[in-house]
């Protein structure tokens, strides 16, 4: 492949890879949605975000997985206990970074 095929691929690639995102900011920006369809789309990132988190934590391999050396399990049970309880990122974040650190390290599997 030549240093222009490539040069050639990362543009094109970049142009997909943009294109989904700019166009619908740039066409859809000067419109006024209703409240209730704004109100919608407030939890679609979320939705989303829960959906893969989950899909992540029982499917690591590709496939659901519920037996107990499922470190990723143990691991989610007090990232979210701690979330629920002190809404916070930072909290929520160390705590599964701590719980995964100790599980790896200390569980053996």
């Amino acid at each position: 492949m030549s240093d222009a095929d490539i040069l050639l691929m990362i543009c094109g690639v970049s142009v997909v890879s943009l294109l989904p995102r700019i166009l619908p900011v740039a066409l859809l920006s000067r419109w006024e949605f209703p409240r209730l369809l704004r109100k919608w789309l407030a939890f679609v990132a979320p939705a989303v975000l829960g959906g893969l988190a989950v899909l992540s934590v029982l499917a690591p391999q590709g496939y659901i997985d519920f037996r107990p050396n499922n470190l990723y399990i143990w691991a989610a049970i007090p990232t979210f206990i701690i979330a629920v309880k002190y809404r916070s990122l930072f909290y929520t974040l160390l705590a599964g970074i701590i719980t995964m650190a100790v599980l790896y390290n200390f569980a053996g599997m």
